[in-house]
């Protein structure tokens, strides 16, 4: 190896004036000695510097490539929102999530809970993962169970727009659509996918035995590898990104995942970062975190049969509280109204080419109204969930937009915009 030809030339450079006789065969050994010695230093330094190029090409090669498309879930880029930042005075940052393979932020979440299930042992071969979703969650399912060779069910409100459906069954899910009602009711679309786990599992008097078989329901609502999924990739990385040079993060909740993980890992790091939820219409979380009390005894989810159509957006906000949200670290809370996500959504395609869906453009108004609240020259960091296209026919349909006396516009400081009004509600630390 090259430590025994080090040593060796070594010895010899050490040696040879000593036992070398000099004379008129001196010379000529010195010579021989000398010649052997720049030969073997030769050969060792070239294979050092061939190992050293072996090294810097794998090295780059593997900076370059993936494992498969699940090594490219997650290290999405953190980009400047320029017209943003210019408005506020602060330096706003969106996290573009969209560009993961599946194309949402879903999928570190379902890349994880497919992840930790194998780990457990959970699926056999050809075995069955199920969700509830408004759809995206359960594309990334679809991506991911495909990538590990299983097979997947989704079950989705009929109210979700179709072109999510229509992605789910290409990628080969089984695809139910259900009316859209209460939590509590046994046909709500969660209700309807964790059935569908016990059916392909032995029957058993507890969900966590039957599961065993492979019928495994990913329960992304409280299953808790939803959080640990932006506690290990998603804070990581912006922390990373931003040089820790972070005041405020931002974000939606739908199943609290994101909130919780991300917000937990940041305030580990610098608990003077300021964490805000950005709520839609009809949603009771802000009601939680600015009062203790999610909502009046009269909207209880059990006494609410049919689910309220409150919004435009879709995949965000909640009439319960969820395992992974109750886990968030909230200093304050926004609400937000359907036309400040409408006009929000049109303004960045128009500044930025940002053709963003609903919960990316909220999450924008939220990152508008938090650098408002906190003044210039802070640093505020959101989450772009998803891409437009996943939002054709309801979101980006300007007739479906008007039906509900909606009219897009891209003016998001002046005439009615209340994102020009800033109203922030700290956290009561109590609840």
């Amino acid at each position: 190896g090259n430590g025994l030809r080090s040593r060796y030339l070594l010895h010899l450079a050490s040696i040879w004036p000593q036992r070398v006789p000099m004379g008129s065969h001196g010379g000529t050994t010195v010579l021989f000695c000398t010649s052997f010695a720049l030969a073997m230093g030769s050969a060792a330094f070239l294979v050092w510097y061939r190992q050293k190029l072996r090294t810097c090409y794998k090295s780059d090669r593997s900076q370059g490539t993936k494992d498969g498309v699940l090594g490219a879930i997650g290290g999405t880029p953190l980009v400047l929102i320029r017209s943003l930042s210019e408005l506020t005075g602060c330096t706003v940052y969106g996290k573009c999530e969209f560009l993961n393979p599946g194309g949402s932020v879903k999928d570190r979440v379902a890349a994880r809970i497919v992840q930790e299930a194998l780990d457990s042992g959970a699926f056999s071969p050809g075995g069955l993962i199920t969700e509830g979703t408004s759809g995206s969650t359960g594309i990334s399912l679809a991506m991911v169970a495909r990538a590990h060779g299983l097979r997947c069910f989704v079950s989705l409100p009929d109210d979700a727009a179709t072109e999510k459906s229509q992605v789910l069954e290409a990628l080969g899910a089984e695809v139910e659509r259900v009316r859209p009602v209460s939590i509590t009711h046994r046909d709500h679309f969660v209700n309807t996918a964790r059935r569908k786990a016990h059916t392909e599992s032995t029957p058993s008097s507890t969900q966590e035995e039957a599961s065993v078989m492979g019928g495994v329901f990913a329960n992304q609502f409280e299953n808790l590898a939803n959080m640990r999924a932006h506690y290990a990739g998603t804070g990581p990385e912006i922390w990373q990104q931003t040089a820790g040079r972070v005041d405020a993060f931002l974000a939606g909740s739908g199943t609290g995942g994101t909130l919780a993980g991300v917000s937990r890992y940041l305030k580990e790091r610098d608990e003077n970062i300021r964490v805000y939820l950005v709520d839609p219409p009809g949603s009771s979380l802000h009601n939680k975190v600015t009062r203790g009390v999610l909502y009046t005894r009269q909207e209880a989810e059990g006494k609410r049969l049919r689910n309220p159509d409150d919004t435009v957006a879709e995949g965000v906000g909640l009439n319960r509280m969820t395992a992974n949200f109750s886990h968030a670290k909230i200093d304050a809370s926004f609400q937000v109204t359907d036309q400040e996500m409408v006009d929000m959504s049109r303004y960045l395609l128009k500044k930025e080419g940002l053709f963003v869906g609903s919960s990316s453009a909220m999450n924008c108004v939220g990152a508008v109204k938090a650098a408002r609240a906190l003044g210039p020259g802070h640093v505020m960091v959101t989450i772009l969930c998803d891409w437009g296209t996943r939002h054709l026919t309801k979101f980006w349909n300007d007739e479906k937009l008007s039906q509900r006396g909606l009219q897009p516009t891209t003016d998001i400081v002046s005439g009615n915009q209340s994102t020009s009004q800033v109203v922030v509600v700290e956290a009561n630390n109590n609840s």
